[in-house]
């Protein structure tokens, strides 16, 4: 066996060091090469221009016949006769280490800030390493964002995978930097940190995130991955590959619990479809790859505690639901993979209410296993069931009052409609810099649901009610 491992490296070193000069094709991102020696699937390729400036790919697609490579920086200045090719031998790999912590860098894991690359504690495949599902350690502890509508009826649960459905215009970068921002483990004095990936984005939106950071001083515990909008769009789908590797080795390697937000997934999702549809595969839905699933589930399993590991992976996707529609694939899928979602209402938006999180349709899966006695507050798991079913009643009363009017309405239902405005402009509406613990936010809620009378608080027990109603 020692043997035929040693000839199998010294075969790979060969074949690594052997150039292919000249293309058969270039489509878009693409090359095309023919009559290689067999190569790895997701292997790493270096290409040479005329002028000899170098840049990266990746294999798509390998077979007899032809080898299909992704290039990350585009193929712009690329001719068919004047590039070499040389297939590295192995994956796209990443140089970790815990000094990359307060660092901007690009998709591919180049700095951004003017700094020297990074030199890494080891060296991991941007791919991931899969997880043995009984390895596995169940979510259970609390994640304080300060944000009384996910704090309190949405929670957090560290190791949880937990999606923003949002749309264009709406302010998901704002309450991405404030959950960055103001994140803690709560009760837990142990490492805290940020990895943060930004897709396609503009400048304006990179400055804003960085700036943010820096003005709040948590920038030296974030990593930021910036790929731009003028960036090649092919870059967008390694970005929060490189990312999550960060993420593992902070989290695996140096016991860390890291807090990894992805915005915007809609473009990375773009980016494959993209792909797809130059590869000339069959299209899914809406043109998207029929592996969009298995793809997205890639990446959002990529989170989630090890048992016997200190340190943890919590997800926070954003993703632009195009025309709002939550039946989207995107979202669509990104329901069936994560453990939960937080929709955000453009009518809220419009009503001036941040973070116009709509209250129904969110939820938090975990959520359960997270809050009460001893981990957030003994009340909260009937709290947060009675916000949930008084709001819905709300909602039923001004559909009754849009078609009867208000002045046709009961007594009782007058303050329904008077509850569901302090709900959301007291409890749900609280400013982008303000910072609330759970137990502000617990109190908070009390407040509104006071204003109803109190045989309508039919969720919570009668010792919580006899502590905390009209207080």
């Amino acid at each position: 066996m020692g043997e035929l491992s040693s000839l199998y490296e010294k075969e790979k070193e060969l074949l690594a060091g052997k150039e292919y000069k000249g293309l058969s094709r270039i489509d878009g991102p693409l090359v095309f090469l023919k009559k290689t020696h067999p190569v790895g699937y997701k292997e790493l390729v270096e290409l040479t221009d005329r002028d000899g400036k170098q840049r990266l790919g990746m294999v798509l697609d390998t077979s007899d016949e032809a080898v299909v490579v992704q290039v990350f920086e585009g193929t712009s200045g690329l001719t068919m006769p004047g590039t070499s090719v040389r297939f590295k031998g192995e994956p796209l790999t990443l140089p970790v280490t815990e000094a990359m912590l307060g660092r901007v860098f690009n998709g591919l894991g180049k700095p951004l800030d003017g700094g020297p690359e990074a030199i890494g504690d080891k060296y991991l495949d941007v791919n991931g390493l899969p997880v043995n599902p009984v390895a596995r350690q169940y979510p259970r502890d609390f994640i304080q964002t300060g944000i009384s509508v996910i704090d309190g009826m949405n929670t957090l649960i560290r190791g949880q995978k937990l999606p923003i459905f949002s749309g264009n215009g709406l302010p998901h970068n704002e309450l991405a930097a404030q959950i960055t921002r103001q994140a803690r483990i709560r009760g837990n004095k142990s490492n805290f940190a940020v990895v943060f990936a930004a897709m396609g984005v503009k400048h304006d939106v990179a400055r804003f995130f960085k700036d943010s950071f820096e003005r709040s001083g948590v920038l030296d515990r974030v990593a930021l991955f910036l790929s731009l909008a003028d960036d090649p769009s092919i870059e967008r789908t390694i970005t929060p590959r490189t990312a999550l590797t960060l993420a593992e080795h902070l989290a695996y390697d140096c016991g860390m619990h890291v807090l990894v937000v992805m915005t915007d997934m809609a473009n990375y999702c773009e980016s494959l479809r993209e792909i797809s549809t130059l590869r000339g595969e069959i299209p899914s839905r809406k043109g998207y790859p029929g592996y969009l699933y298995s793809d997205l589930a890639e990446l959002y399993e990529r989170s989630g505690m090890i048992k016997g590991v200190e340190g943890s992976i919590t997800q926070l996707p954003i993703l632009t639901m195009p025309n709002d529609d939550i039946s989207h694939p995107i979202p669509d899928l990104t329901g069936y993979i994560t453990e939960g979602q937080i929709v955000f209402e453009r009518d809220m938006y419009s009503r001036g209410i941040y973070p116009p999180v709509a209250g129904l349709p969110s939820l938090s899966r975990l959520m359960k296993d997270g809050i009460g006695e001893d981990m957030t507050r003994w009340d909260h798991p009937h709290l947060a069931s009675q916000l949930f079913a008084s709001y819905s009643y709300v909602k039923d009363v001004r559909n009754l009052a849009s078609v009867i009017g208000e002045e046709e309405l009961t007594e009782l239902d007058h303050q329904y409609m008077q509850f569901g405005e302090a709900f959301e402009q007291k409890f749900v509406a609280q400013k982008s810099d303000e910072n609330r613990t759970i137990e502000q936010t617990l109190d908070l809620a009390w407040e509104v649901l006071s204003i109803l009378p109190i045989e309508e608080l039919t969720r919570v027990t009668e010792d919580e009610l006899a502590e905390y109603y009209g207080c």
